[in-house]
């Protein structure tokens, strides 16, 4: 299961690019979405100093078909309204990945995030290109369930080790102790931590922003 991040970079022909762009300050959240067959249906929370110019030039627009305020304020409005470009949404049911919500625009770009399998995610990218909407990977990451992190023998000696103090600073248990009360060989013992420690480090450090080398991210940002 992958879980990426990107940064999508919207078509100067899209509504949402023109406003956002001419509203800087603006930030467009998406709270819900769903696509119908030609056309998208969206509630969006705008916040920013010019809210009401901005609902303005939505009602204007001729890719806004129908629009009303859920909620009011000076700095601050809930919109429902139906666009016949939802082309991240298009991209989203057309891939089979959905996008978690809320989704953020910003002066022409959107921040998604999703998580699903590798396949579908390669998808996506294309349904993205597909659409005109050029994107950049900010982060790939393999989703695994803890149980999936380590073997039952490699957890066992694990929390073994956490529980007789193993990992404490100073050493309550060496590895000799901790072999014994496992009632396994010191070779093993070592050889089952070195493993265990060996996937979670790496898993930690793949969590971290900013680290590349993920190859299905090498393989998108190649497209």
């Amino acid at each position: 299961m992958a879980q990426a991040t990107l940064t999508i970079t919207l078509p100067e022909q899209i509504w949402l690019q023109q406003l956002s762009t001419s509203y800087p300050e603006a930030t467009f959240r998406v709270l819900a979405a769903v696509p119908s067959s030609e056309t998208g249906f969206a509630l969006v929370r705008i916040t920013g100093p010019d809210v009401a110019d901005v609902v303005e030039d939505m009602r204007d627009h001729d890719q806004i078909t129908e629009l009303s305020l859920a909620q009011y304020s000076d700095n601050e409005v809930t919109v429902h309204f139906e666009t016949t470009v939802p082309l991240l949404l298009f991209s989203s049911r057309d891939s089979g990945m959905p996008i978690e919500l809320p989704v953020e625009i910003v002066d022409g770009e959107a921040t998604i995030e999703v998580t699903g399998s590798r396949d579908r995610l390669a998808e996506l990218a294309e349904q993205l290109e597909h659409f005109g909407l050029q994107y950049r990977i900010e982060h790939v990451r393999e989703r695994l369930h803890e149980s999936q992190l380590l073997s039952d023998r490699q957890l066992e000696v694990v929390v073994a080790a956490v529980e007789e103090g193993y990992y404490d600073t100073p050493r309550e248990s060496s590895l000799t102790e901790l072999a014994e009360q496992l009632d396994i060989a010191k070779s093993t013992c070592s050889e089952t931590l070195h493993r265990a420690e060996e996937a979670i480090i790496k898993r930690f450090v793949e969590d971290l922003p900013g680290v590349e080398g993920d190859p299905l991210e090498e393989q998108l940002a190649t497209r």
